[in-house]
């Protein structure tokens, strides 16, 4: 019976990812607003990815043993079709990859 007991305890009192705003965000690391603030983040990206998340996004953040982890923004699909890439900034710049194997920067096609 302890042992349900136990299972059942610790099951409910998992810790999930949560997403809030980003408060901070520098190269060395962030903080995120949540049910408590998250500071000192690190970021997780794709390899050959890097990137600082501007001030007010929505990102999630997810709890490790020892430290928290950012997984990235909460973001739309911006209407790409499954396959698509899109490679933006905050400034306006980007990079479109599409299925038909055309490339766009900043919306001309390459």
């Amino acid at each position: 019976m302890w042992l349900l007991d136990y299972i059942t305890e610790n099951k409910n009192n998992k810790k999930s990812a949560e997403s809030g705003e980003v408060t901070y965000s520098n190269s060395e690391d962030m903080g995120v607003m949540s049910s408590n603030m998250f500071q000192s983040l690190k970021q997780v990206f794709p390899y050959g990815v890097v990137s600082v998340l501007p001030e007010g996004e929505s990102a999630v953040v997810l709890p490790l043993k020892d430290s928290r982890l950012c997984l990235g923004t909460v973001s739309d699909n911006r209407g790409l079709e499954p396959g698509e890439l899109l490679l933006y900034s905050k400034g306006g710049a980007s990079i479109f990859l599409s299925n038909d194997g055309k490339v766009y920067i900043n919306g001309e096609e390459i």
